[in-house]
């Protein structure tokens, strides 16, 4: 079990002065942290669901753009050191490549799926909503 890596926005760029932002990598998500004085947004991304990583370099910090299979918003952070934004994306890398990291489809055993309409239904269903 891997312990998740923290990776804080650097305060000297714009909108991370107070509460800089933070990265969160474990090995089941991709986590955005954004605090305010009165709130705390939190976005995640199943690190199976990750599509790219994308990162965009000035001078002495990098904008990390991490995009998502599902056609959600990405996670966008900016204000990161490029070495930290280079391990986020070699971490996110790592850990869909394990095996078993792929898509997981658990169908309890109750389940079953009906032959005309392929609809899943419980294993003592009498009538199906779609097909009747």
């Amino acid at each position: 079990m891997m312990e998740p890596e923290t990776f804080l926005a650097s305060r000297w760029t714009h909108g991370n002065r107070i509460f800089p932002t933070q990265i969160l990598v474990s090995e089941h998500s991709v986590m955005r942290r954004k605090r305010s004085w009165l709130r705390l947004s939190e976005e995640s991304i199943n690190i199976r669901s990750v599509a790219s990583v994308n990162i965009t370099t000035g001078l002495v910090w990098s904008e990390i753009r991490i995009e998502s299979s599902g056609g959600t918003d990405p996670l966008v952070s900016h204000g990161h050191a490029k070495a930290d934004a280079r391990r986020i994306k070699e971490l996110i890398e790592t850990l869909q490549s394990r095996p078993g990291a792929g898509p997981v489809a658990a169908v309890p055993a109750d389940i079953g799926s009906f032959r005309r309409c392929a609809q899943t239904m419980k294993k003592g269903a009498r009538r199906i909503r779609y097909c009747g």
